[in-house]
């Protein structure tokens, strides 16, 4: 992985975090906290572990602390200050990328696990494939939910990032 890549993806992430949840403002809260049978549960849920897993991982990248209670707390019980945060964090996320270097990437991460507190060390690319591709699994989870509402979010695809798209002759 280089560190151009991992800036795509950055603005990836942003990207369709916009994207999804102006359409899950489209929802009721009532739609939006509705057990659909996800890991968890709901439209919200699933947002909220999201944000919560990207502000632990972005922690351990940038060698802060934050340790939630668990893996499902809810962090924010409103939607617009769900969204207002998810906004924040993914400028920080931005902001983390910016300054991230191929140097860095060759390097290693160390962090306790949350799930199993035990000290870890892993490769930073790895560490840092594995923050985006948690994004990813997660936002796939949240489409698939808003398809069963209905909702169309449109294309999700890496390649569209208007960025990319500007780069390629797509």
């Amino acid at each position: 992985m280089h560190a151009n890549l991992a800036r795509d993806l950055a603005s990836y992430n942003q990207w369709m975090n916009q994207r999804l949840y102006a359409v899950c403002a489209e929802l009721g809260d009532a739609e939006r906290r509705q057990d659909r049978g996800a890991f968890f549960e709901s439209i919200h849920g699933t947002l909220n572990h999201l944000l919560l897993g990207d502000r632990v991982w972005l922690s351990r990248l940038q060698g802060t602390q934050f340790r939630p209670r668990g893996l499902d707390e809810e962090l924010y019980v409103d939607f617009d200050e769900l969204r207002r945060e998810r906004e924040r964090t993914d400028g920080d996320i931005i902001g983390w990328a910016a300054s991230l270097t191929d140097e860095a990437l060759a390097g290693q991460l160390r962090y306790t696990s949350i799930v199993n507190p035990a000290p870890r060390t892993c490769e930073m690319w790895v560490a840092v494939a594995q923050f985006f591709n948690h994004q990813t699994h997660h936002r796939g989870q949240v489409t698939a939910l808003l398809s069963q509402c209905g909702k169309d979010y449109g294309v999700t695809d890496l390649i569209w990032l208007p960025q990319v798209r500007a780069r390629n002759e797509i």
